[in-house]
């Protein structure tokens, strides 16, 4: 089923070898409280305590440890104002190679900060994709690096897939994975694990219909530009990629989007009840069980925490913000 798509499982499975000992086997927590609150036997995939604390950083390892080594000592460039942008600066200092990264200008401090601190070269650029891609490019063109996109790169797509290995491992059969889609890396690598390693699962993905361009694209068909997006969920902000797309229309089973509110209440439920951090795009699959837009009642469900980067001054249920 996946022969023709941009990866195939043996990427995935490639993948995991490529970055074993690198990235953490990040813990699957259960809650029977949770259970009974959602009604489904959930297992949580916890990639907040994944290295620079989201799942990025397989994506971005499994890319940089693939290049020769001619092409990995010209260095890797991406555009990134989020999690992205610090996994690449840690997975080339893993490597010892140059990392430049291009954020907007209006980047927040903290994660310019972080990937300073990873080794990463900044670049700064307008806030628009489009000043993003420019910017990019010439560095690709001036210094010869390889670009690895944040979210539609095949290499990174398969390295994302390799969460959902380690929890359906560690899980055991489950009837339905859920993960969020921003620009559908993590997604579409998901799916094709999911689909090669248990058939009959039902792949589901979730979004901020805020933010809702993936939703609009697998529905129609065809790639589409959604309103610009509006959602707390800011690692969401995303369009879906033209890979991602290919994958997500190929596997999915169904595509939910969930509203601001109940992502805020899945945030503070899980920050509650499991007593871990977790940043507002992991809330969203957990916004669609509160919502009850999936009907999963009784069932066995993976759920993916994607992070939990997080500013801790500025959190939702915080009164005047």
């Amino acid at each position: 089923m996946t022969a023709d798509l941009p990866i195939s499982f043996a990427d995935v499975a490639e993948a995991a070898i490529r970055i074993e000992g690198h990235v953490h086997h990040t813990p699957v927590l259960r809650s029977r409280r949770l259970d009974d609150i959602l009604g489904a036997r959930l297992a949580f995939k916890c990639e907040n305590f994944q290295r620079i604390g989201a799942f990025k950083a397989r994506g971005a390892h499994n890319a940089v440890l693939a290049l020769d080594a001619a092409a990995a000592a010209r260095g890797v460039v991406t555009h990134s104002s989020g999690n992205h942008a610090a996994a690449l600066s840690l997975a080339a200092a893993t490597r010892g190679v140059p990392a430049y990264i291009v954020m907007p200008e209006n980047a927040p401090r903290a994660k310019v900060d972080s990937v300073l601190r990873l080794g990463g070269q900044v670049e700064f650029c307008a806030p628009t994709i489009a000043a993003r891609e420019a910017a990019a490019a010439a560095i690709v063109a001036a210094r010869g690096a390889t670009l690895v996109h944040p979210y539609d790169d095949p290499m990174v797509i398969a390295g994302q897939g390799t969460a959902a290995m380690e929890l359906l491992d560690a899980a055991g059969p489950l009837d339905a994975i859920l993960a969020p889609v921003g620009g559908g890396g993590l997604m579409s690598g998901t799916a094709v694990a999911a689909r090669t390693l248990q058939p009959s699962i039902r792949i589901i993905a979730t979004e901020p219909a805020q933010a809702d361009d993936a939703w609009r694209s697998w529905k129609a068909g065809e790639r589409v530009a959604g309103d610009p997006p509006d959602t707390i969920a800011d690692g969401l902000r995303t369009t879906l990629g033209a890979n991602g797309f290919l994958i997500l229309s190929a596997l999915l089973d169904d595509f939910v989007t969930v509203s601001e509110a109940a992502i805020v209440e899945a945030m503070r439920l899980v920050w509650e009840v499991l007593k871990i951090v977790i940043e507002p795009s992991s809330a969203v699959p957990v916004a669609a069980l509160i919502e009850g837009k999936v009907d999963v009642k009784g069932a066995e469900v993976g759920v993916i925490l994607t992070g939990g980067n997080v500013d801790l001054d500025r959190l939702p249920w915080q009164k005047g913000l």
